[in-house]
Order: structure tokens, then sequence, then C-alpha cells
């Protein structure tokens, strides 16, 4: 087997794939080179320089296998690689220790002011006691997100003699106490934390989740971290809240404009800065490149595949026939997910008619991946779906039934947790329509589309009209509009098919019209 390294990766690893394969390093080719030499090799691997499009996959008639030395695929079609048969590949895991490690620097550094200390001794100045520091031990630390990278940090921070809090709606009770981390609410944990620190991706919940309201919560000598993504944290009011002494400071290591040299939190004495350094660590480079080496051998000698973004579990055959269902189901779960709050318990899957008699085991991952995808920062593909759901105390069932009522085949979609449940029911017409056709009790025919608006309201004249003007005045187009309601009068629901986000703003407009009792924004499923 022939492999191309396109990037430069960390030598361990072009040793790890020396060893196994006959291997070709060329980190120079231009896109036209690249098109030309593909068609050599059985795998590639790339960093973020080289893009592997589709036309780059067309040409790769040996190619099985993309292998990417990192976490991000945008510059991959992992898309066509799919309805190539090509497998593609990342390394997510490399990162973890290195970006919890930074974190707690940054943690140590503000509290006991060590970059200051070390700025002023340059001056040549000897300033003891204006730079009196805070022991950590005894202290309260808040973790947004409980996930791999904040679970390492929970661990490091309680070998400090840290108490450790977290908010995490998606991490179940039974594992946190495993970590031996409290779980509350958002509030609770912004009066309690002298630190604050953030492990959760970046999505239109958590974007400015903490703004002003938040930091009037905050205790005065508070100080908080960001090692996770710009955007979290509204800067300018991160700014003012330092300036007004409602916070102590700030350690941040990510922006919401990156680079972000002119950022006016630069001037400010008590914000430690680095410029986005969380995974750049000597290991996590080298960790990142026997990473990848080793699942790019793995895919190419026929083991099961670590990591794999777009492998389901089935032979050509049995993809072939319940292909249209991996899309829906992945739908599904994404679009159930705007529905439910809080750390979910249950997740069953049911499968009725003719698709109860296939394989499906992929069906079942594709709505666990869909669902996971949409709330977690950590990468979630099809190999580590099932894992991830078991780790977050997740109890999943599947089902089958021969009854599908009016429909060939029905997939259901039921996601319960302690005070909450959503239901979701779909099918496919034809070869490839796609269609959800129940919500809870309502039947509905709808397509999921990439942004959509769904609201619970009266049933009675006008309600439409005022959502559609409302929308209009704010140049927000709607593409289709489906309706379901119980009984004449009662409550309905209405779902919105629109060519773009709505903007908070005009949400927060909507949700004031007298008749609606819900509104949900639903995008990229």
């Amino acid at each position: 087997m022939k492999i191309l390294i396109s990037d430069r990766i960390d030598d361990e690893g072009v040793e790890v794939l020396r060893e196994n394969a006959d291997i070709d390093i060329e980190t120079s080719l231009s896109h036209e080179e690249l098109v030309e030499v593909i068609g050599r090799y059985d795998g590639i691997i790339v960093r973020s320089g080289t893009t592997v499009d589709e036309e780059v996959l067309m040409a790769g008639d040996r190619l099985k296998v993309v292998g990417r030395a990192g976490v991000g695929v945008d510059n991959i079609d992992v898309e066509k690689a799919t309805e190539l048969g090509i497998i593609v590949i990342n390394a997510p895991e490399a990162s973890t220790i290195s970006v919890s490690e930074h974190t707690m620097g940054l943690l140590l550094s503000a509290a006991r002011n060590i970059p200051q200390a070390n700025m002023s001794m340059k001056d040549g100045k000897w300033e003891k006691s204006r730079f009196l520091g805070e022991e950590v031990y005894g202290k309260t630390l808040g973790t947004f997100g409980l996930g791999r990278i904040g679970a390492e940090v929970a661990k490091r921070a309680q070998a400090f003699g840290m108490n450790v809090i977290a908010f995490d709606p998606y991490i179940s009770q039974e594992k946190a106490g495993e970590l031996g981390v409290e779980i509350t609410d958002k509030n609770n944990l912004l009066e309690r934390a002298d630190f604050v620190t953030f492990h959760v991706p970046l999505t239109d919940e958590t974007h400015h989740m903490i703004s002003t309201e938040e930091f009037e919560t905050m205790k005065p000598n508070s100080i908080i971290l960001n090692v996770a993504r710009g955007g979290i944290i509204d800067e300018k009011a991160l700014e003012k809240a330092i300036k007004n002494n409602k916070i102590r400071g700030a350690a941040l290591d990510v922006f919401e404009a990156e680079p972000a040299t002119k950022s006016p939190l630069l001037k400010l004495d008590s914000v430690i800065t680095t410029p986005h350094l969380g995974a750049s660590t000597e290991e996590a480079q080298e960790n990142v490149a026997i990473s990848i080496a080793s699942h790019v051998l793995e895919a190419l000698e026929g083991k099961p595949v670590r990591n794999a973004l777009n492998v389901p579990a089935a032979s050509s055959v049995e993809i072939d026939r319940i292909k249209p269902y991996l899309s829906l189901s992945e739908r599904m779960g994404a679009f159930a997910a705007h529905f439910i709050e809080g750390s979910v318990e249950q997740i069953e899957i049911t499968f009725a008619g003719n698709l109860s008699k296939e394989n499906t085991e992929p069906v079942k991952t594709s709505a666990l991946k869909g669902y996971l995808d949409t709330i977690l920062q950590d990468p979630v593909n099809f190999v580590n779906a099932p894992v991830i759901a078991r780790n977050r105390g997740i109890k999943v069932i599947e089902s089958k039934t021969e009854e599908s009522g009016d429909y060939n085949s029905l997939l259901t979609i039921n996601i319960t947790n302690h005070n909450t449940n959503i239901k979701i029911s779909g099918t496919v017409f034809g070869k490839e329509d796609e269609r959800v056709v129940q919500i809870g009790n309502y039947r509905i025919e709808t397509k999921l589309t990439k942004n959509m608006l769904y609201t619970k309201h009266t049933d009675q004249p006008g309600v439409i009209g005022k959502v559609g003007n409302l929308l209009g005045q704010h140049g927000i187009n709607v593409g289709s509009m489906q309706l379901g309601r119980l009984a004449e009068g009662g409550e309905a629901i209405m779902i919105m098919s629109i060519d773009e986000k709505i903007p908070q703003k005009t949400l927060q407009k909507l949700r004031k019209i007298p008749e609606i009792k819900q509104t949900k924004q639903i995008t990229n499923i």
C-alpha cells in the first residue's frame, strides 16, 4: 500500500508509516499537481494546507483513505468521499491534554499575577507588594462543559485542591458523580465560582452566553477563562465588567476575531492573553501524527476503523437499501436536539414496516450522531457516537415492529429526560424524498431543511399572517410552510423553511406575539 503525506506531520508519525507502507512526502504540491499524482496512492494524509475536494477524490482511482492530522475537515469533501466509498479519518483526541494543561496554566497565572510580575521585572522593577496573588486551594472552579476536555480540567483542578462544579445540560448526574463534580445550573455556577472556564462549542446557544447580565451575577473577585472558542464571551461586556470591577480579571486564549492584535482587552492589566495556543505543544503534534498514521494503516489493512467520520457498519448492498434512512435519521436526531434541554436519560429508536427487516444498526448510529453532534463540542462520528452516548449515561433502546400504519416504513425517535420528551417520526417516499410526518401528537408532513422556524401557537385566524409579516419586515424569505393541529381552535404547530438564520432580536419579537406559545429556530440540519 502506498501513502502520500502532503502536509508536514511530526517525524514520529512518519516513522510509523514508513515501517508499514510505501510513503512519499510531498509538501509543496499545487492543487493541479495533487490531482495529477493522487491516482498512485491508496491513502493520503493532510493537515489544513491541502484541499481534498471532489476533483482530487475523483482522480484518486486507488484512494481508500483520507487522513486528517487534526480535527477540522473543512478542507475535505467528506460527502463526496462517502459517495465514492473513501474513508475519512481525523485525530480529535490528540490535543485534549494540551488544551486542559493550557487552561490550568492560565488559571494559575491569573491567580498569582505571573505574567504581570514578569513584565514588571523586565522593566527593572521589584514590585513584590503590587502582585499579591491568591491560592487556588479550596477555591471553586466552575466549568461550562464536562466533555473530554472539561473532565481533564476538572481532574487537574481537583489535584490542586479545588472544588469543581459544572453546568452541562447534556451530562448525566451519575457520570458527573464519577468525576467528583457537582452538576448545577448556570446562575448558581456563576454565583459560586471563583474561577469560570469554558469547554463548549460555539453555537447559536453558546454565542455570548456570558454577557452583561452574567457578569452582574459573578463574584467581584472572580476570574474568567476561555480556551475553547472565541465568541462564547461577549468581549465588549467583559471589558466593561473588568473596568467596573464586576470581576477581577480574565485569561483568554481565543477571541471573537483572530488574530486579535487590536483587541481593547490587550490594554487591560488584569487580562492575560495567549495567541490560540491551546493545542500548540510538541506532544500534541506528535500525538496527532502517530494517531492519524496508525488509524490510516488500520483502515488500509481492513481492520476496524477508529475516528472514521463516514463509515457505517453494513455491507455495500445493505447500505444501498437503507441509504435514505441514514440521512433521514441523522437529520431527525439533529432536529430533535433543538427541542430537549438538560441531560438526556433515554433515546428510543423504533423501526417499523419494511425498515424493521433491514440491518438498522447504521441507522441507529446515524440518529445518535445527529443528536450528539448538535449538542457537543467534541467531534462525533459513526464510530464513537454509541460510546459517547454510553459515557454520558444515555440509555439507547432499539425496537422493531412490522406495523407502520399508512407508510411502508417508519422511523421514530423518542428522546426523554427527567422533565421533557420529544417524539418525531419520519419516512422516505420513493427513493430519497425524506419527510418528517409526525412531531409529538401532531401529524405534519415536512422536509428538513438547513434553516427552519418552528412555532406552537393558538389555532386562530391571523397568527400565520403575523409571523409571515414580521419575517418579511426583516428581509427573511419563507420557502415553504406546513401546519399541524389536533383540533380546530386548539393548539397548532407550524414549520417554516426559511432562506437564512433569524437574528435573535427578530426571534424575540416573534415570541412577543400573544398567540405564540413556543418558538424554535432550527439550523444546520
